[in-house]
């Protein structure tokens, strides 16, 4: 799957995903917190299928290094 996910996008999903993993083995929140382990794999992957299917990205654009002409 190609990336989707741009870096302070999975930042926020690495650290949202390990929050309610952490508090949900804690039990200070209920066992529906281990559906963080979605936005932990889909952080660390850098590829979200929800992005793929809506047509989203919040990579960086392409950069102009590597067109012709250019250095």
């Amino acid at each position: 799957m190609k990336r989707n996910v741009g870096a302070a996008d999975r930042l926020l999903r690495i650290t949202a995903g390990a929050a309610l993993i952490g508090l949900s083995a804690a039990g200070t929140i209920g066992p529906w917190g281990y559906l963080g382990i979605v936005p932990l794999l889909t952080g660390l992957s850098g590829a979200c299928p929800a992005y793929a299917l809506l047509g989203v990205s919040t990579c960086a654009s392409d950069s102009p290094r590597g067109r012709p002409g250019r250095p």
